[in-house]
């Protein structure tokens, strides 16, 4: 399981466990108490009701090494996803990458919809793949109101390593001579890259709103596309239960094995 924001595994979890098969977990150990807490809690619960059926603690178990299994589920980053493909590969298997997501603006969006983008920013840290990094706006877009926004957020400047990464990329964008707007918590950058570090928000100008989804169609980076006519503003973090990473039914998979 990865482990960039709290129970970032759980859904996996959930499709093992209501498919009826037994789920061995390595737990990342930057999320290693909630799961763990999770498991505890349903072998409490199916401890109070008599049943024929084996106790849960023989259906989820954490382990140091998978072995043996009879599938496999891995998410983790770029580098990662080689070591679970050459360990994993021969089984069945659902492996993850790295993806972000993105948002498309128009101009006309409301200070609520602008502020409901800053929790799709900003929440977690901006760690999970449903995060979104990068912006697309029109050409003359105005960033007024998006940075006064956006200031929802700026006590995560008062967390220092938060505050570190903000300073770091300000720095390289002084020393570089790089144009960035920033409301001192946030730097907005014009950037080609999806991806964004920590405190940093990617922004590309559009011209044709076709041409653009035309090219981010089936992109392998993106995730989830924030905005009018997608996924609201402020929805980004919260999928629906069918809503499966990287558009791959979980439950479907493991009901074929």
């Amino acid at each position: 399981m990865a482990g960039n924001i709290p129970l970032v595994g759980f859904h996996d979890l959930l499709c093992v466990f209501i498919s009826g098969n037994n789920a061995l977990i390595k737990p990342s150990s930057k999320d290693n108490v909630l799961m763990r807490h999770i498991a505890e809690k349903l072998i409490e619960w199916s401890a109070r009701t008599p049943s024929e059926e084996p106790g849960i603690q023989s259906l989820i178990r954490f382990e140091e090494m998978l072995k043996g299994c009879d599938a496999y589920i891995a998410t983790g980053s770029n580098n990662s996803l080689r070591y679970f493909e050459y360990y994993f590969g021969k089984y069945p298997h659902i492996i993850r990458r790295n993806k972000t997501s993105i948002a498309i603006l128009n101009g006309n969006e409301t200070k609520n919809d602008l502020e409901k983008l800053a929790d799709d920013v900003f929440l977690y840290f901006g760690l999970g793949c449903r995060n979104v990094t990068k912006i697309f706006v029109p050409q003359e877009y105005d960033f007024v109101a998006l940075l006064d926004a956006f200031k929802k957020y700026n006590h995560l400047i008062e967390h220092h390593k938060y505050k570190n990464n903000y300073d770091y990329n300000l720095t390289l964008h002084i020393l570089n001579k790089k144009f960035y707007m920033t409301n001192g918590a946030i730097l907005l950058s014009e950037n080609d890259s999806l991806f964004s570090p920590i405190s940093q928000l990617n922004y590309e100008f559009y011209a044709e709103k076709e041409q653009l989804l035309s090219k981010l169609s089936g992109h392998e980076d993106v995730q989830c596309i924030i905005g009018d006519e997608h996924i609201p503003f402020g929805d980004s973090q919260h999928p629906k239960i069918d809503d499966y990473a990287d558009a791959t039914d979980t439950l479907q998979f493991l009901i074929n094995l």
